[in-house]
């Protein structure tokens, strides 16, 4: 059964230029502006992956002006993630490191093990379907969790 949205999550992967990137985007493509939806990943030492740009907006979803960023950079910028009332991880690495930095945090914490597309192909045409099998993965657990679009509880 589909869960209520909450008033803010956070999706975070291992450097925030592919699967929270791409988490975010969808996530607010399909439920819209009641949820206050950001990003965040472990480190921030790359741009936007131009794969994920391009399957995203197959679908309609923009992520050309996606700012990578990380939990420090988070902070600096004034977003606490104790202020957020669901962290969902997309990587072992992100859920090591939300795990750690929340432990004295009452919040939400899941864990979904999306694929990391990144080095899976060697062609353009294989590489752009491993990048749509993780927008997939993304969109599958979205619709389990909260309900197909428009049908938010």
């Amino acid at each position: 059964m589909p869960r209520a949205l909450p008033q803010s999550v956070l999706f975070c992967c291992d450097h925030n230029a592919v699967r929270s990137p791409m988490a975010e985007g969808i996530m607010k493509k399909f439920y819209g502006t009641d949820t206050y939806v950001q990003s965040a990943g472990v480190k921030s030492d790359m741009e936007i992956d131009g794969f994920s740009v391009a399957v995203c907006r197959e679908i309609e979803v923009e992520l050309e002006r996606h700012r990578v960023r990380s939990f420090d950079e988070m902070e600096q910028w004034g977003d606490d993630l104790s202020s957020f009332d669901l962290i969902v991880a997309l990587s072992p690495a992100s859920q090591r490191r939300v795990l750690d930095l929340t432990r004295y945090f009452h919040l939400d914490v899941v864990y979904w093990p999306i694929l990391d597309p990144t080095g899976l192909a060697q062609t353009r045409a294989a590489r752009l379907d491993a990048y749509r099998k993780t927008r997939d993965q993304i969109i599958g657990h979205l619709i389990d969790y909260w309900g197909p679009p428009g049908e938010e509880t």
